[in-house]
């Protein structure tokens, strides 16, 4: 898609952007403190090599944007949705990101540590060799994700639903995998992870 508008190198704070709509407006090097992006809505808008500092994006509706290789700090996301957006190699950092809706898209080698993703909706996304370590993921769906490779040391999946999920090469042992709903490709897995010998 292309860029109706290029910013480049450019530091805003202070901002109120709430109810503001962007489309294709691509983002490179700049640096977002305390701006209210709040119930906003962004179609096909990029943001690269970017940093965000207490940014609201509560009730905002992202669709087709693009954040990479971005940090965001300390940022609300309270009910935002992202539809079919990619998060290539962002890090998310003390961010509030429940309630959160996710339809699609590619989260790969995001960095996640230690979110609370309580409930969250991930059905279908790509999260493949992301950081999830020590993330709260109870009562997550996170139904025919793509989450191989993601490093899930320390996570909490009570009572989440993995059905469906790929979990090639995840390391499942320690995980705290109460009531979590999981399909039977899925229990010979952890099974294997915790030694056992899986025979027909």
């Amino acid at each position: 898609m292309t860029a109706e508008r290029v910013v480049h190198n450019e530091t805003f704070r202070g901002k109120d952007w709430a109810l503001a709509e962007e489309s294709r407006v691509h983002y490179e090097d700049c640096a977002f403190h305390d701006v209210d992006w709040s119930e906003s809505a962004m179609t096909g808008c990029t943001f690269t090599h970017c940093q965000f500092g207490n940014v609201r994006f509560n009730a905002s509706v992202l669709t087709r944007c693009a954040i990479l290789r971005s940090t965001i700090t300390r940022c609300s996301f309270f009910d935002t949705t992202f539809t079919d957006c990619k998060l290539t190699g962002t890090q998310f950092l003390d961010c509030s990101l429940r309630p959160l809706t996710v339809d699609g898209g590619d989260w790969g080698f995001v960095g996640l540590r230690g979110q609370n993703l309580t409930a969250v909706k991930l059905a279908g996304l790509r999260l493949r060799d992301a950081d999830l370590t020590g993330a709260d993921l109870t009562r997550a769906d996170l139904q025919g994700a793509d989450l191989a490779n993601v490093q899930l040391k320390d996570a909490v999946l009570k009572g989440a639903d993995l059905r469906g999920a790929s979990l090639d090469g995840v390391a499942l042992k320690g995980v705290d995998l109460t009531g979590a709903k999981i399909d039977l490709a899925q229990a010979v897995l952890f099974a294997s992870a915790y030694g056992a010998v899986v025979s027909s």
